[in-house]
């Protein structure tokens, strides 16, 4: 058993809410919240249809003020939505806003439980009881506060981080650039005309270009990549070397300080292996190397090495939406699962400005699933089928099969619209519409420790709520370093990172969760062991005092992991609002009978 502070001091508040139905369809809502009133740690326990809602959280801010509350616990839905939303309550109401605990009902109880409402509504009041438990043990916490460097690094100088630079700027924040070729644009350059408007690409560049250029706040690094990050958010030191310089060659080109840094590091085309659906033959292309042959091609007939092309069979998902067993695994022995959705409209744009430039071009197209999911990209795909581009669709576990045949070669495919009729097409050029794939930035991801997703993209740490956010504080991504994008999804991207980076550098300092590692020194026996298990350089270093060693967290650097508390024998370490006595408090609850609900 825990010893009890006074519950004359702690006085808990417990808000159950409804969720519209959300949640009070499956729980007792009001059984819950009667359960709570029980506990002798428990002022006040309500239920209510909207806790979220400004009449739900005066209700808390009325208590606090009216009754003498001082710890909340609000069963609802995730943590993730609105802590944030009742934090700010407790600060109106002139409470410490970390003596709050959220209790999630509805995506670990209603959601999950639906078939059996009793079994669920114990559940809840178990989650419940456990989160009382907590809070009641929660000392006042205060904000970690750093300085705030009002300068931004952007890695990548393709369209997003030309955009990213931009916005930053015009946020009135500095910003480096660090980009790894000679020239800005990136991928970018590599394309005519943009669908679906039909811009040139080269003028895109250029007028970009000749913004970032003319803007005294920005600072452009060519033929350069970082060698280095130290520091935390607010205060990141990035070193940038000249492309190619050895460990222990050239000096530095730059050593820049600042609060946040942004990558936007792009992605690679997917390189087919030698064999995949024909490539290596000389009569077999990617889609990117179609683009330049349409972008270099001169007179009224499309050649290649002297050889007139009449016919092109387009086959779509080359290193995309790959099932594992039929598909050749990567380096690194996983099949790319995911789909790059850019690809469809890119191959049926390439098929129509083909069909522009050679209108007596006949074209085949072999696709699993057409997805042209943009505004305008519908219309592209309409237009290629109406201008004679027939199409045949294969399912996922039976790929066309390629034969060379003199100048030309044979698919083979069987036409799912026609009931899987064997047909075999004989074209002139087989273009092989190629998927996006990570960048290789492993050096940077080691850097930071930075959070990679099963398709190895940099991962956000939530795709609705924080779709621009490592777990990383002060780090953002922006464009298809994160996956599949096109440009108008990358330049949106963009422009969120660097409206984020403005945010949280919009004043001298940052305040961040105090919910980090804290060492108690009378127990630290200075035996190393957190330093080995945590991952993040410098959160924690040693010292001596009165010639006793020690170890002291930084709490910039600190994530509050706690990946060195489970190694920490003496229980010297705890993460600040989990502290170990707060977790045996928690699991006891969990077991306790739900009959006789007692201070545990």
């Amino acid at each position: 058993m825990n010893e009890i502070p006074d519950t004359d001091v702690a006085r808990v508040g417990v808000y159950v809410c409804h969720c519209g139905g959300n949640i009070s369809d499956v729980v007792d809502t009001a059984a819950v919240a009667d359960a709570a009133a029980k506990n002798p740690m428990v002022a006040i326990a309500r239920h209510y249809a909207f806790m979220c809602s400004d009449p739900g959280q005066q209700m808390i801010i009325d208590d606090i003020k009216e009754t003498g509350v001082n710890r909340v616990v609000v069963a609802a839905c995730s943590p993730f939505l609105h802590d944030l939303t009742f934090r700010s309550a407790l600060q109106r109401a002139g409470l410490n806003p970390y003596l709050y605990e959220n209790v999630n009902l509805r995506e670990q109880v209603s959601w999950v439980h639906k078939g059996d409402k009793a079994a669920a509504t114990e559940k809840a009041i178990r989650l419940t009881n456990a989160g009382i438990q907590r809070v009641f043990r929660q000392d006042p916490l205060e904000s970690i506060r750093v300085d705030a460097e009002p300068q931004v690094v952007v890695i990548g100088g393709g369209i997003a981080g030309l955009r990213s630079a931009l916005s930053c700027a015009s946020n009135g924040l500095k910003v480096t650039v660090v980009e790894v070729s000679d020239s800005l644009g990136g991928r970018l350059t590599e394309l005519g005309k943009v669908y679906p408007s039909g811009d040139d690409a080269a003028d895109l560049i250029r007028q970009m270009t000749d913004a970032v250029r003319a803007d005294d706040r920005i600072t452009v690094l060519l033929s350069s990549e970082v060698a280095a990050i130290d520091g935390y958010v607010g205060n990141f030191t990035v070193r940038v070397q000249a492309v190619g310089t050895k460990p222990g060659g050239l000096t530095l080109q730059k050593t820049v300080r600042a609060g946040a840094i942004i990558f936007a590091t792009g992605f690679d085309h997917y390189k087919p292996h030698d064999g995949e659906m024909g490539y290596g033959n000389q009569n077999v292309v990617t889609l990117p190397e179609f683009n330049a042959l349409l972008a270099g091609a001169e007179g009224k007939t499309l050649t290649r090495n002297g050889r007139e092309i009449r016919s092109v069979a387009v086959v779509h998902c080359i290193g995309s939406r790959q099932v594992e067993g039929v598909h050749e695994p990567g380096p690194d022995g996983k099949v790319n699962e995911y789909c790059s959705r850019v690809c469809c409209t890119s191959a049926l744009d390439a098929i129509n400005r083909a069909l522009d430039r050679f209108p007596n071009l006949r074209v085949y197209d072999l696709y699993k699933d057409i997805r042209t999911y943009g505004r305008g990209h519908e219309d592209i795909y309409e237009r290629t089928s109406k201008r004679g581009a027939l199409f045949f669709r294969f399912a996922d576990d039976d790929q066309p099969s390629f034969k060379p045949n003199g100048n030309g070669a044979v698919l083979t495919v069987k036409d799912v619209l026609t009931w899987n009729e064997e047909v075999e097409i004989q074209a002139d050029l087989v273009v092989l519409a190629t998927g996006m794939v990570p960048r290789n930035i492993d050096s940077l991801v080691e850097m930071l420790k930075l959070p990679r997703g099963t398709d190895r993209f940099l991962q956000e740490v939530h795709p609705k709520l924080r779709p621009v956010e490592l777990a990383n504080n002060g780090v953002f991504i922006a464009g298809t370093c994160q996956g599949p994008m096109d440009i108008t999804e990358s330049c949106s991207a963009a422009e969120a990172a660097a409206v984020k980076a403005a945010i949280l550098l919009s004043k001298p300092t940052i305040d961040l969760d105090p919910f980090v590692a804290r060492v108690d020194f009378a127990k630290c026996t200075g035996c190393n062991d957190c330093l080995g298990e945590c991952e993040y350089k410098g959160a924690l270093e040693t010292f001596e005092e009165n010639g006793r060693p020690l170890v002291r967290v930084n709490p910039a650097l600190c994530s509050g992991c706690g990946a060195c508390v489970a190694v920490c024998e003496p229980r010297a370490i705890s993460i600040a609002g989990w502290s170990l006595d707060q977790f045996d408090a928690m699991i006891d609850a969990f077991v306790a009978d739900t009959t006789e609900v007692t201070a545990v």
